[in-house]
């Protein structure tokens, strides 16, 4: 089963890991194989999946720590939900601004679906960059 934090780490960061790391993630996390069915089928250890997993979870968490995508994101939702909240709160109290209010909250969801799809390209480009 995947948690919610490992999910938004892996879209962010996942085109990061190897192949094999990828490969090994997507049968745990997203196949939901046990450690011995992935051993199995990969023709390595238990131990050998274990260790990959950990590390790849520790490498998600690395480049986190060191980029921020994930959690700037989160930021930045926030702060954009936040918006939303305060322009619908003036639209309701002064309706003669409907339309303008309307533009506004279709140019926050516009930016918001913006911000969403370009944060794995960003991290995608930075592992070019250094490979």
């Amino acid at each position: 089963m995947i948690d919610l934090k490992f999910e938004r780490l892996w879209e962010a960061y996942g085109p990061l890991l190897t192949a094999h790391q990828r490969e090994i993630c997507e049968l745990y996390y997203r196949c939901d194989l046990s450690l011995t069915e992935i051993a199995e089928q990969k023709g390595v250890s238990k131990q050998s999946v274990s260790d990959t997993l950990a590390k790849s979870r520790a490498l998600l968490d690395e480049y986190e720590q060191k980029l921020q995508f994930v959690g700037r994101a989160a930021e930045a939702e926030n702060r954009r939900a936040r918006t939303a909240a305060l322009v619908a709160a003036f639209a309701d109290a002064h309706p003669q601004y409907r339309a303008e209010t309307d533009a506004m909250l279709s140019a926050l969801s516009e930016a918001e679906a913006d911000a969403m799809s370009s944060a794995p390209s960003e991290a995608e480009e930075n592992q070019q960059e250094r490979g």
